[in-house]
């Protein structure tokens, strides 16, 4: 009854609206975009199909706002900050079902992580400024130098559609607090949230301080990036697209900050603590129904324990339960439109074309009722690929992993840092020594040692080779979204 419920509170087709100035508003051009229901593979809502007037508007009035924004305290910014967030928790279940509902991830998931994550970036930042401190060197008795840091301007930021409101606040929240304005674009493909956090903005912050346009990337992305009053751009997405901003941005010497794709190993080493190892490895491999940047694609397991790990991995994998985002039950929701579900079935075909064999899943799921035209896919574990076939250098972003044993550090290095990504990894072994040295060799900006998706939100986050430039998390966010100044003062 709980999913009935949830499912006819939005019952009513929604027609979603920019934010610009302040205000909710129409996209000049009159013209909108069908947005789909994952679960059921039906239109529930309407999105601004918007083009380069609406950017041009929407950085007008960033620009217009900015000089106010930007020298009001600290302290206010922070306050007015943490009012919206206070906001996203009193609303916490009706974000957690517009979540779940545009994306298809499970409501239970939305509610646990997505929403309180999104509330927790804002606190964040609104706190961390108060502490945010410039540096100084001294000279001697010759002069002393100090940092001054300033905000930038307007800043671009354009978020995906896998984790839709915790990584559009991720990057909206250092930029506001440290003094920018803002113009956001969520992804055309899950948009509600940025939606609704617009109804909120709109009672709470100064007009024109953030800004947020919903459209197509072709249009709306890359209008914005290539403004040439827009000298920062902050975007998480897939690598192609990071690399087209790259030529735009470069020669007009914007500062710019991509988190792209990843191919991320999950190294499993014999004298691993073996249950936490199987049930971290479960989440790492298909939480949001593998849609998430750090999960863990490509799992390794030392020659030892291969076969009693890969026995208990598919017999747990076979058990999830794939269903609808609204009963909680469902270990597994949809995949977030019709074009990715037949991506990841293509990646399957790939994958035995290749040579591999699947231990289990590798169909789509056909639901019944209301749900039997929405895009489900089965977790689906392969065995027997080669480590640099092409189903393990490219990313795939969903319920699909591979599996295969190793011998030696040597050996799993070589597999691990094969492909053209670096963003994440993860080691799971009781030797300390081993962990230090595995975690120095692997190319990846993050490691996790015997865990998963634990984050510290001031430690830096980002990847190396094709997973992007730059790093986003604590200070590193801040100083990224503010200019230094160094000021020297001769004491002789």
């Amino acid at each position: 009854m709980q999913g009935h419920f949830l499912y006819y509170k939005f019952a009513l087709m929604e027609k979603i609206l920019n934010y610009i100035d302040g205000k909710l508003v129409d996209p000049i051009g009159g013209k909108y975009i069908e947005n789909f229901e994952p679960a059921t593979g039906k239109i529930y809502s309407m999105i601004p199909d918007s083009d380069e007037r609406d950017v041009e508007l929407a950085v007008e009035s960033a620009s217009k706002a900015f000089p106010a924004w930007s020298t009001l305290s600290k302290e206010k910014r922070s306050a007015l900050i943490l009012k919206v967030v206070e906001e996203i928790e009193n609303n916490l279940d009706e974000f957690a079902l517009a979540e779940s509902r545009d994306n298809g991830k499970p409501v239970w998931l939305a509610r646990r992580v997505d929403i309180p994550r999104a509330a927790k970036n804002f606190r964040f930042f609104a706190t961390g400024i108060l502490h945010f401190a410039s540096e100084s060197h001294s000279m001697e008795k010759t002069a002393i130098n100090y940092t001054l840091r300033s905000p930038i301007g307007v800043a671009a930021c354009i978020s995906p559609w896998n984790l839709p409101l915790y990584l559009f606040t991720w990057k909206i929240a250092p930029a506001l607090a440290v003094g920018n304005c803002v113009v956001a674009k969520p992804s055309e493909i899950t948009p509600m949230t940025a939606y609704k956090l617009a109804e909120i903005c709109a009672k709470i912050l100064p007009p024109g301080v953030l800004n947020i346009i919903h459209g197509y990337g072709h249009k709306v992305g890359s209008a914005l990036t290539s403004h040439p009053k827009v000298p920062v751009i902050s975007f998480t997405g897939g690598t192609k697209t990071g690399a087209d901003i790259a030529r735009v941005a470069a020669p007009m010497f914007k500062k710019l900050s991509l988190e792209l794709g990843g191919k991320n190993p999950n190294v499993i080493f014999a004298d691993c603590d073996f249950e936490k190892a199987l049930s971290r490895t479960l989440d790492s491999s298909f939480d949001n129904q593998g849609q998430i940047c750090l999960c863990g694609s490509r799992i390794f397991v030392e020659k030892p324990i291969y076969e009693k790990f890969k026995k208990a991995f598919v017999e747990r994998v076979a058990a999830m339960k794939v269903g609808n985002p609204y009963d909680e039950n469902s270990r597994l929701g949809a995949l977030v439109s019709k074009q990715h579900m037949e991506k990841v079935l293509s990646y399957i075909e790939l994958a035995k074309e290749e040579g591999g064999t699947i231990l289990t899943g590798g169909k789509q799921v056909r639901i019944d009722g209301e749900y039997k035209d929405g895009w489900y896919v089965e977790p689906t574990v392969i065995e027997g690929l080669a480590y640099n076939c092409r189903t393990n250098m490219e990313e795939v972003f969903g319920p699909l992993v591979t599996i295969m044993p190793f011998e030696t550090e040597e050996e799993v290095l070589l597999y691990a840092n094969a492909t053209e990504y670096g963003l994440a990894s993860t080691i799971w072994t009781e030797n300390l020594t081993r962990a230090h040295r595995m975690a120095n060799e692997i190319h990846s900006g993050i490691v996790w040692i015997n865990c998963w998706l634990l984050r510290d939100l001031r430690t830096p986050f980002g990847g190396v080779k094709n997973s992007g430039v730059g790093r986003e998390g604590g200070f590193e966010a801040m100083k990224f979204f503010t200019e230094p100044k160094n000021v020297c003062i001769s004491l002789s």
